[in-house]
C-alpha cells in the first residue's frame, strides 16, 4: 500500500508539474541554491558570475549578478540561518561571500587551489571549501582567516558537515565516505559506499539520515546515527551529479546525465515522481518550504542554441494553469 503521504505528493506533482525556465547566465549554470528563509535563489556559472533571484509566486526574478571572480564558478552555499550572505568558490583561488543588501562583495578569501566545492557550517561559524588539489580549508566566517587545512591522499569530491556540527564527511574517488571529529578533524571512520567514485553528499534536515551518489549510477541512503546504508535508489543510469532532500526530509530528488529528475521517497524508496529535462542536470535544490525543486540543465546537445538561452534555471512543481 502506497502511503498517505505518497499519494498526497502524487496528487499535488499531478496539480503542479509545470516546468518553467529563467534565462539566469550566459554560459552553463554549475549550482543552484535557496536561501534559508526561500526567499532567494542564487545560481553559479560557468560565465564567472552568480545571479540572485527573489521568487515572487510562481516565477523568479533577477535581482541581481554578482561579478568579481576570474573563473568559473562551481559551487555556491547560502549562510544557514542569515538569508542575506551566500559564498561562491572558483577556479579563480578565491572563495567570496556576498551580501544580497549591499549586492556587493564583503570580503575575498585567496586560496591556495581551484574551488571546487563549498559548504557552510550549520553553526554559521566556519566555511570549508575543497579544491581540485584534495586540500580542504576551514576558515572562519567572520574573521575570513584560515582556522585549519587538511590534505587528503585521495580524490575529494563533496564535502559537508553533520546536522549537529560535530562530524565532516567527505565522499572520495574510491567510493568511500570519511567521516572525521569535527573541529579536532581526527579520522572516526571511512566507509566502503559504493565500488565506483563516490561523487555527492547531502544530509536530510531532521538529521536522520544523509544520502550519497556515486559513479555506479545508485543513490545510497544512511542511518546517520550508526552510519549504515539503509536502502538504494537503482532508477538512474548515469553518475549521480546531485543531490536535495526536501524540506519535510521525506523526498529524495538525484540527477545525472540521463534525460529525468527521480524523485524517491525516503521512506520506501518509492518512485514518486520524475521531472523530464531535455539535457544532464548539473544541480538540484529543493525549496526549504514547500515542494518546488529548482534546477540546472546542460546546453542542449552541448551546443549553443540561439533560440533558447545558455544559462538557464529553472523550476518545478508550478501550478499546471500558472
Amino acid at each position: 500500500m502506497a502511503s498517505q503521504y505518497y499519494q498526497e505528493m502524487q496528487e499535488s506533482f499531478r496539480n503542479n508539474n509545470k516546468s518553467r525556465e529563467f534565462a539566469a547566465h550566459t554560459a552553463k549554470v554549475h549550482s543552484v541554491a535557496w536561501s534559508c528563509d526561500g526567499r532567494r535563489l542564487a545560481s553559479g556559472s560557468f560565465d564567472k558570475t552568480a545571479s540572485v533571484f527573489i521568487l515572487e509566486k510562481d516565477r523568479l526574478v533577477k535581482e541581481n549578478n554578482y561579478r568579481g571572480h576570474g573563473d568559473s564558478v562551481d559551487q555556491l552555499c547560502w549562510h544557514p540561518t542569515n538569508p542575506d550572505l551566500f559564498v561562491t568558490a572558483s577556479g579563480d583561488k578565491t572563495i567570496r561571500i556576498w551580501d544580497v543588501r549591499t549586492t556587493k562583495c564583503i570580503a575575498t578569501v585567496n586560496t591556495k587551489g581551484e574551488n571546487i566545492n563549498i559548504c557552510w557550517s550549520p553553526d554559521g561559524q566556519t566555511i570549508a571549501v575543497g579544491n581540485k588539489d584534495d586540500v580542504v580549508t576551514f576558515i572562519d566566517a567572520k574573521t575570513h582567516r584560515s582556522r585549519a587545512e587538511e590534505q587528503f591522499k585521495f580524490e575529494v569530491n563533496e564535502i559537508s558537515w553533520n546536522n549537529d556540527n560535530d562530524m565532516f564527511f567527505l565522499t572520495n574517488g574510491n567510493g568511500c565516505i570519511n567521516v572525521l571529529s569535527y573541529p579536532e578533524l581526527k579520522p572516526i571512520q571511512s566507509i566502503n559506499a559504493h565500488p565506483s567514485n563516490c561523487i555527492c553528499i547531502k544530509f536530510d534536515p531532521t538529521g536522520k539520515y544523509f544520502a550519497t551518489g556515486s559513479a555506479d549510477a545508485l543513490v545510497s541512503l544512511w542511518n546517520v546515527e550508526e552510519l549504515v546504508c539503509v536502502r538504494c535508489f537503482s532508477r538512474l543510469d548515469w553518475p549521480v551529479r546531485t543531490l536535495s532532500f526536501s524540506h519535510d526530509g521525506k523526498m529524495l530528488a538525484s540527477a545525472s546525465e540521463d534525460h529525468f529528475i527521480d524523485i524517491a521517497e525516503v521512506e520506501t524508496g518509492e518512485k514518486l515522481w520524475e521531472v523530464q529535462c531535455d539535457s544532464p542536470t548539473f544541480t538540484v535544490a529543493w525549496h526549504p518550504k514547500r515542494p518546488l525543486l529548482a534546477y540546472a540543465c546542460d546546453d542542449k546537445e552541448g551546443k549553443y542554441d540561439n533560440n533558447r538561452e545558455a544559462g538557464t534555471v529553472k523550476l518545478f512543481g508550478l501550478p499546471n494553469d500558472s
